[in-house]
């Protein structure tokens, strides 16, 4: 094995991610030092299809960090989406109710790999197969100890402060006490199949299908990739799940008169069991959490990827001023304060659609009717309540 390698910096920022990539880029473009490690490397990461919603707040915070150009001049804008159901649909034109306001389409991989390239062609520190192990706090610093799996070397890196955007199973929050923060966890008794297909978007917008047996979605990626959800039972796998079984699912729960379902070989799959929780606060002393590291959210709307954003600029901002200012540790508290109340919005309004898409499973009959006339009641307040319209279209677009 070789020898140890001591790497210093201020701010260690682990998982190379969207919130990762995003606040090394801020704080780079401040000059507040900063390197990033990832425990795979830049090729596993470009091969996680993820996301591809971007609001429109989350484009204007990109934007004002001078990081908008690659989604601006490749993805495209959408201003609606579609409810889709055996009894009719509702086509919902939020851009129109949100003063123009729309979405970008942009696939979260190429999103982080535009990043990654704009934060290595400014001259940012970024390594590759970096796995964290451990993390350890003084009054004075922090210390991150990782290993390189291409050189079967042992790494530490001491920094001022560490940013954990590492996901719900990564080192950042193994590394903090139970008793020092509050988990809210919740447990959704829905389960989706993900699936990426190399088939062209079947429609322009997302769509949102509810039927008796259960949810599906249609989202658009690029002119060749298309992603779909497919709602589950519970205790399913995916190879309980052949591709034409899939196909005839998707086919039920998607049609409409005159519309054609675009098929293709389906390229990931992956189950996705539904949970949300979030830390509070998102800091332990000089260890900050970011994105799912911080708070789990489930698809329904699209907002994982944009808080993650979201967490990174407000965080960069909270260190850039706490440097410049010469302010006292506890000034840092301020990043968990503006964004907690935010992220509970975005929770709230995920469950909000979740409970109107899904059938709920294992309740009796007359409650099944009951709970699926009141998911009608609230597609037909998407369509004749202007101010219940606009208060969704407000919120779906980008939470403020």
């Amino acid at each position: 094995m070789a020898q140890e390698q001591t790497l210093q910096t201020t701010v260690c920022i682990i998982g190379a991610g969207p919130a990762g990539i995003v606040l090394a880029n801020i704080l780079r473009r401040s000059h507040v030092d900063c390197l990033v490690i990832d425990a795979i490397s830049r090729a596993e990461i470009f091969a996680r299809g993820r996301a591809g919603v971007i609001e429109s707040t989350t484009v204007d915070c990109l934007q004002r960090h001078d990081l908008a150009e690659p989604l601006i001049q490749h993805g495209r804008t959408n201003d609606r989406c579609e409810f889709r159901s055996p009894s009719g649909s509702v086509l919902f034109n939020y851009g129109a109710l949100n003063n123009g306001e729309v979405h970008a389409i942009y696939p979260q991989n190429q999103l982080v790999d535009d990043l990654t390239q704009i934060y290595l062609d400014r001259g940012g520190q970024l390594y590759f197969n970096y796995v964290g192990q451990a993390i350890h706090q003084t009054d004075e610093h922090i210390t991150v100890t990782c290993y390189d799996k291409t050189t079967q070397t042992p790494i530490t890196i001491q920094a001022d402060f560490a940013a954990g955007c590492d996901g719900q199973h990564g080192v950042a929050r193994r590394a903090i006490p139970p008793e020092a923060v509050h988990i809210y966890h919740k447990h959704h008794p829905f389960n989706w199949l993900a699936l990426l297909v190399s088939a062209p978007p079947s429609a322009s917008h997302v769509i949102y299908a509810l039927h008796p047996d259960g949810f599906a979605g249609h989202m658009p990626r690029t002119s060749t990739m298309s992603r779909f959800y497919l709602q589950i039972p519970s205790g399913d796998t995916v190879d309980d799940w052949p591709d034409a079984r899939i196909w005839t699912a998707l086919h039920t729960r998607l049609a409409a008169p005159g519309w054609h379902l675009q098929e293709g070989p389906i390229d990931g799959k992956g189950l996705v069991s539904l949970q949300s929780y979030v830390t509070e606060p998102m800091q332990y002393r000089r260890l900050f959490l970011l994105g799912d590291a911080a708070h789990l959210i489930p698809p329904c709307g699209g907002k994982g990827m944009n808080l993650a954003i979201h967490d990174a600029d407000i965080l960069a901002e909270t260190l850039i001023r706490y440097y410049q200012n010469h302010l006292p540790l506890s000034a840092l508290a301020r990043y968990s304060t503006i964004r907690l109340p935010l992220i509970w919005r975005a929770q709230e309004f995920a469950y909000g659609m979740m409970q109107m898409v899904h059938p709920t499973p294992n309740v009796e009959p007359e409650e099944a009717h009951f709970l699926h006339k009141l998911k009608e009641a609230k597609l037909h307040q998407l369509e004749t309540s202007p101010t219940f319209a606009r208060d969704f279209a407000r919120n779906y677009v980008g939470i403020r």
